[in-house]
Order: C-alpha cells, then sequence, then structure tokens
C-alpha cells in the first residue's frame, strides 16, 4: 500500500551512510527527535544496497506524505561500505546531503566482530577471522558491480578490516556528493554530542535543537566478550597505518587515533 502511494511521499533530504559501528544508531535516535524532522519508517531501508531492484516507489514508501514534515532521512550503516551505493544514491537524491561516521578503525573492527558473535554470525576467534576475511571476501565486491541483483553476506557481515579503509569509501561518494558530504569523527562525536550535534544541524539547514541528555544508542551490545589481545592491537595499527595517512590526508586534519 505504501508503495502505491509512492508518488505522494517524500524522498529523503539527507542520509547517514554509516560507517557500521560507529554512532550511526545515535545520531539517527537524535536526529528523529528533531521537531523538524521526520524519520523513516525503520532504520536501515538498505535501498541503495539491498533493495534497489524494487524501485524508487518502494523507497519512497519507507518516507511521510509530502507537506507532512520539512524533512525525512535514511540512515543505512551499509551504504558507505557497498561500491554501488553512493553512484545510485547520486542518481536518485543528486541534491541530498550525506553525513559519514568515521572511527578508529581498530576498535571499530572488534566492535563489528563482537556485534556478528552477539548475533550468532560469526564463530571464529577475532584474530582467525581477521587471518580469513581475505579468503572470505575474495571475488565479492567484483561480482556485487557484475550483477546488480547480488548480495553478499559476506561482504556485510565479515569485512572487519576492509571497512576501516575510510579513504576509498568516502571518494566513492565524493563523486557524486562533493561539497554535500560531512564527515564525522565517532570519537569526537561521543565527547562532545552537543557541540558536534549542533554542526550537523547545521550543515543539514536544520533550526537549532538540543536534547535535554544524548544517551549513547546502539542496535546491539555484546557484554562479557574478552578484551582484545594486544598483539592483535598492534597487527591492526600497522595494517591501518597507511589507510589512516590517506584518510587525513583527503580530511585535511589530524585524527584523533593517529
Amino acid at each position: 500500500m505504501r508503495s502505491r502511494t509512492g508518488e505522494e511521499r517524500m524522498l529523503p533530504s539527507f542520509l547517514i551512510l554509516g560507517g557500521q559501528r560507529c554512532g550511526t544508531t545515535s545520531l539517527y535516535r537524535y536526529l528523529s527527535e528533531h521537531p523538524s524532522v521526520t524519520p523513516p519508517l525503520l532504520k536501515e531501508i538498505q535501498f541503495f544496497t539491498l533493495n534497489y531492484f524494487r524501485g524508487v516507489d518502494w523507497y519512497r514508501g519507507h518516507f511521510p506524505p509530502a507537506g507532512d514534515t520539512a524533512s525525512t532521512f535514511d540512515a543505512s550503516p551499509y551504504y558507505l561500505f557497498h561500491p554501488l551505493a553512493a553512484e545510485r544514491a547520486g542518481a536518485v537524491l543528486p541534491q541530498a546531503r550525506c553525513i559519514a561516521l568515521v572511527r578508529n578503525p581498530v576498535e571499530r573492527a572488534f566492535s563489528h566482530y563482537q556485534h556478528n558473535v552477539g548475533l550468532g554470525v560469526e564463530d571464529l576467534s577475532f584474530e582467525h577471522a581477521l587471518d580469513a576475511e581475505g579468503e572470505r571476501l575474495a571475488g565479492e565486491e567484483e561480482r556485487i558491480c557484475a550483477d546488480q541483483g547480488y548480495a553478499s553476506a559476506a561482504h556485510r557481515r565479515f569485512s572487519y578490516a576492509a571497512r576501516g579503509e575510510y579513504e576509498p569509501q568516502l571518494r566513492r561518494w565524493l563523486d557524486h556528493f562533493q561539497g554535500r558530504l560531512e564527515v564525522v569523527v565517532s570519537e569526537e562525536f561521543f565527547a562532545d554530542t552537543g557541540e558536534v550535534f549542533d554542526h550537523i544541524l547545521k550543515f543539514l539547514g536544520l533550526p537549532e535543537f538540543r536534547l535535554d541528555s544524548y544517551e549513547a544508542y546502539t542496535r546491539r551490545r555484546t557484554s562479557g566478550a574478552p578484551a582484545m589481545d594486544e598483539r592483535t592491537r598492534q597487527r591492526l595499527r600497522e595494517r591501518f597505518a597507511e589507510p589512516n595517512r590517506r584518510l587525513e590526508a583527503l580530511l585535511g586534519r589530524t585524527l584523533p587515533w593517529s
């Protein structure tokens, strides 16, 4: 029914792209409270990744009727990493603004792993999962690009280190949204949430708005999980040293985890 009324519904004026485990759920919740914003029917619509074949009217069906609100948005953390999402979004939402959150890739990778363990989709140790990542992802991006109906569970689930190479992912989005992409550093977002949230609202052209509190939200936590082994931490620091340098060059700033 909502798809059949798609022409009467809004399309989002902004997107939260990800990255996964970088604070997108918190930002989604804060923006959903803004009086000028109506959230979508659900978080993670995944239109530009998993559901593009369903068409724009299906996508519109997740948003409020035109005239009911000043703004609506889409928050799907796989958008940043998916190789086709930026091009698709550029075709459907050429005037949209985009927000990407980036987090220390070492901590992001381990949080991603813990998330998968909590979901019951990962039975390897973190170290063995890192070892297996190359084989698990081999050829998956090429298959996604060759067959636009192909959905890769491995690409979504087991990209622990690959998702932490932010620079090439951001460049894909800059190709289509130059001047309309804001990169937020997760550590700074959670250290001074009110100030960073104010900056995000200005970027989006939304009126000033303050929440009474800025609780940290996450879709799933894994309690009682062991800490990351320090040798693994050092391995990942070395792994991300050059990708972090490229990211800093792109952003023109020093990152807090460098």
